[in-house]
């Protein structure tokens, strides 16, 4: 029987040891389906025709496996996806010593894997309200809030954010699902408001860079601004558009002037740490459309500079948990032995008042049996006839009293430690 998961190292000596159409049939998937599990996992698998040509002794060689890359998945599982290894170590910045060296392939990509298909998925999408934002059904997509008529331009400049970071060693990706990330809101507005009513769209996980082994998060936002509208027959119209000379087209008289968010065109980008503890963010501006291409290369040269910062924050929040949980122990500790304490005292009050009443069951047992021997005993100068009538009813006495024996009410009796002991806090 198959195993339920498989690593990077089992699945690569797995399709290495026999054809794919075996490997898959192992766990009831397609082949096609295993293979993509490699692309997930980064496993390289033999090219078609493998398997002839290693029966007469013309195969290749097998590639080795490539090192795993942060953000990178590690375990598949049949049934639940993949899913990701944490890394309990610290993340840090990229050593100075030491560059990681990008492979061939991936200097020469167009399109950044992030983006290719992303258009279709936005584009198959729900509008938020009336505002004109993209809301696309599916969740795990490139972190973009735009309009339609920026779609494009957006996702232009991500890819081009992406391969540059990709060029320089840093791995984009949507982000692992055994990091505990958490996005960051962002100000949308152009102008800076209090508010923010509009229910846009977010992905269920943080698109992020690794630089080293320390993620970024990555947020690209089309503006928005106010604009003056008017309210015309159900709709409303930029106040600009509503010309004097067209106002004839309008049939009703029923209109009004107000103020709405509209996007702008103009792209923000916002980075930012997902780690909780360590608050961090930069964001950069479009003052014109087309402005944030320019600053590509500022963008990663702030993300690489800002790394070793990022790192020191996720360090003294470590520090400051550490702190908490030691707290949160010796409070739990402080808890539990007032409880002990507490439990104890009433175990021994108990304990007591148990006995208290066995002496006085024994106290009363003893006035019972003096009345029914001083009963006996007069009964004895009696006639026997009458005796006899009396010891009966003696008797039936004694069996509706039940035992006096003072033992057995004793042994009834719980000592403290019978009716608590500190074990029994224990988990």
């Amino acid at each position: 029987m198959a195993p339920s998961s498989l690593t990077r190292e089992q699945l690569y000596e797995l399709v290495w040891s026999e054809p794919m159409l075996k490997v898959a049939a192992r766990y009831d998937v397609s082949s096609s389906y295993m293979a993509r599990v490699c692309i997930l996992l980064n496993v390289p698998r033999p090219e078609r025709g493998y398997w002839v040509k290693l029966a007469v002794g013309k195969a290749p060689p097998k590639p080795p496996l490539p090192e795993a890359r942060p953000g990178d998945e590690s375990v598949w599982t049949k049934g639940g996806g993949p899913y990701f290894k944490k890394n309990k170590a610290l993340p840090r910045p990229p050593s100075k010593r030491h560059k990681q060296k990008l492979k061939p392939s991936a200097s020469k990509l167009r399109k950044h894997p992030l983006i290719s298909g992303a258009k279709h998925h936005f584009e198959k999408q729900l509008y938020v309200h009336d505002v004109g934002y993209l809301k696309p059904t599916k969740k795990l997509l490139v972190d973009l809030v735009v309009s339609k008529p920026c779609l494009d331009n957006a996702l232009s400049f991500a890819n081009k954010l992406f391969l540059l970071l990709e060029s320089k060693g840093h791995h984009v990706v949507i982000a692992p699902k055994s990091e505990k990330f958490q996005r960051e809101s962002f100000e949308k507005h152009e102008v800076p408001k209090n508010y923010n009513y509009h229910s846009l769209w977010s992905p269920w996980r943080c698109t992020v860079v690794y630089i080293g082994t320390v993620a970024i998060g990555l947020t690209i936002v089309e503006m928005s601004e106010e604009v003056k509208v008017r309210y015309v027959n159900g709709k409303y119209i930029p106040e600009k558009d509503y010309a004097k000379s067209k106002r004839r087209r309008y049939s009703s008289s029923h209109t009004w002037t107000t103020t709405k968010e509209y996007p702008t065109g103009r792209l923000l980008v916002q980075a930012y740490s997902p780690y909780y503890r360590a608050n961090w963010a930069k964001s950069w501006k479009e003052a014109k459309e087309g402005d944030l291409i320019k600053q590509i290369k500022t963008i990663v040269k702030s993300l690489e500079r800002s790394t070793p910062k990022i790192a020191r924050l996720i360090e003294e929040g470590e520090r400051q948990a550490e702190l908490e949980r030691k707290r949160w122990e010796a409070q739990q500790e402080k808890w539990r032995k007032e409880e002990e304490e507490r439990r104890a005292a009433e175990a021994l009050e108990q304990s007591r008042e148990q006995l208290f009443q066995v002496i006085d069951t024994w106290a009363k047992a003893n006035q019972i049996e003096q009345f029914f021997k001083d009963v006996k005993q007069r009964a004895n100068g009696l006639s026997e006839d009458k005796k006899l009538k009396i010891l009966e009813r003696l008797q039936k006495a004694r069996e509706m009293i039940g035992s006096i024996e003072a033992l057995e009410h004793f042994v009834s009796w719980r000592a403290p430690d019978e009716i608590y002991s500190p074990e029994s806090l224990d988990p």
